[in-house]
């Protein structure tokens, strides 16, 4: 579940209900992060990877490297903001986002 403030969990879930949540959820398990936001924190060309990533997969998972969870929350509501992504789930340092593409590759159950 969201571990952030319950007004921008419902702004960041309005699209997705919790079966398709779910749903990301499973295929979101065996992936590794494919963007890793190192020390130097949320960078113009970190934020461009992750947009490039997303349309291309659709669902990533990117891994944070902030000290504590109030850093990595602030930096996973600013990529879900700058991306017009969704957040499917956050674990410790890596969460997993989704941004349907132009052309889906996921199929969303209803």
């Amino acid at each position: 579940m969201c571990t952030f403030s319950l007004v921008s969990c419902i702004f960041h879930f309005m699209s997705l209900n919790k079966i398709q949540r779910n749903h990301l959820r499973k295929l979101a398990h065996p992936l590794k992060p494919l963007v890793i936001v190192g020390q130097a924190g949320l960078t113009e060309n970190v934020m461009t990877e992750i947009d490039a990533t997303l349309e291309h997969h659709e669902l990533i998972k990117v891994r944070l490297n902030a000290a504590d969870k109030t850093a990595r929350q602030e930096m996973i509501e600013q990529i879900l903001e700058h991306s017009s992504a969704e957040l499917v789930q956050a674990i410790g340092h890596v969460c997993a986002i989704y941004r349907r593409a132009e052309k889906p590759r996921i199929e969303l159950p209803a």
